[in-house]
């Protein structure tokens, strides 16, 4: 049998081991997940609730579904999502994130698996997971479609995969490279490559391609004047997130 291509961009990776240290600095390289994060939480919860009948209002309303938080950083999803009860797995490709998502976890009195792996090593070893947390990695890889395939032979039948990402467009320049990296600061210059963002309707044929039924897309909404961030049926022309399913 043959091994998966590799989707790991060395270079991608370099980037985010040189700032792991600073994973849980709300006010560091990464303060623009932290300010994301209340928004991507209430996607995914909402999203694996009605896909595995949860309520939300329950201690720990996702007890007995495993989830896989691949490229998980620091553990910003994972920590939530073992909170809520899950058995979570967070995996990386940067080795120096681990270390940090580790003491972290530790700190919370959380029990999360994390491992320095791939998504295709994963697969390979014949992991299966309920849900696939796919956050802010796919414009990151090498190949989007050989990773979004690993992704999808992660899933048990019927699992449910959630993959956000930044849009394609005159727009997402102005505010991703421009304004976030060469203005506010918010991030590294050089953090992200404007000619790997994906458009939705590219990564909804990229998700069926790979073996995914996509069922849903939202945009994440940046408001000025509140500070914060909202989720949306129309505004995808920046951030935005998508869920499919593995029928």
């Amino acid at each position: 049998m043959q091994a998966a291509p590799s989707t790991i961009d060395e270079g991608e990776v370099a980037k985010f081991e040189a700032m792991a240290a600073e994973w849980w600095d709300p006010n560091g390289k990464f303060k623009p997940l932290h300010m994301l994060n209340p928004c991507r939480l209430d996607y995914i919860t909402s999203q694996i609730a009605a896909e595995f009948d949860r309520d939300l209002r329950q201690n720990q309303p996702f007890t007995g579904l495993r989830i896989l938080d691949i490229g998980c950083g620091g553990g910003l999803l994972s920590e939530p999502m073992a909170r809520l009860g899950a058995d979570v797995v967070g995996a990386d490709a940067a080795e120096g994130n681990i270390p940090v998502a580790r003491v972290h976890a530790e700190q919370s009195d959380l029990d999360i698996d994390y491992r320095h792996t791939t998504a295709e090593a994963l697969a390979a070893a014949g992991e299966q997971f309920d849900v696939v947390l796919n956050m802010e990695v796919v414009e990151h890889v090498a190949s989007p479609i050989h990773y979004l395939t690993a992704c999808r032979e992660l899933l048990k039948p019927d699992g449910l995969h959630l993959c956000s990402t930044l849009n394609r467009n005159a727009k997402s320049y102005v505010v991703a490279i421009i304004g976030a990296e060469q203005v506010m600061r918010w991030l590294p210059k050089g953090t992200h490559e404007w000619s790997k963002f994906i458009t939705p309707d590219e990564l909804f044929e990229l998700l069926r391609e790979a073996g995914l039924d996509p069922v849903d897309r939202k945009g994440f909404v940046f408001n000025p004047i509140t500070w914060g961030w909202s989720l949306s049926d129309r505004d995808l022309s920046v951030n935005y997130v998508t869920a499919s399913v593995k029928r």
